[in-house]
């Protein structure tokens, strides 16, 4: 799917999958060893993320239920954890970069 970010009306990434079952999320990420710039993962529902296990860092950006990005973790490298964001229902990760050229707190977003 293609995540686009009404408020700046610019598209994000155009290679999103959604990691919404048990299974997809709980591995989401971990076995890839990239994540180009057009690509994307979002995991509905979510509310904080670990990076353990991965090969590469993240931009993570953590959702409320209206899809407007409350929180951004920039750069997420593998071997962390983000905060728990409790106003989060989702959250969107990016390649490294992405976030902060396409979008910032208080944005809202739209998946098609």
């Amino acid at each position: 799917m293609i995540v686009f970010n009404k408020t700046k009306n610019a598209a994000v990434a155009s290679r999103v999958l959604k990691a919404d079952t048990f299974a997809t999320r709980l591995f989401g990420l971990i076995p890839r060893a990239s994540l180009g710039p057009e690509e994307g993962l979002w995991l509905d529902p979510c509310a904080m993320i670990h990076t353990c296990f991965m090969r590469f860092p993240i931009d993570a950006v953590f959702l409320d239920k209206g899809l407007k990005a409350v929180k951004v973790c920039a750069a997420l490298r593998p071997w962390r954890f983000s905060p728990w964001v409790y106003e989060a229902k989702s959250v969107l990760e990016l390649a490294p970069g992405r976030a902060a050229a396409f979008l910032a707190e208080g944005d809202i977003l739209e998946f098609r």
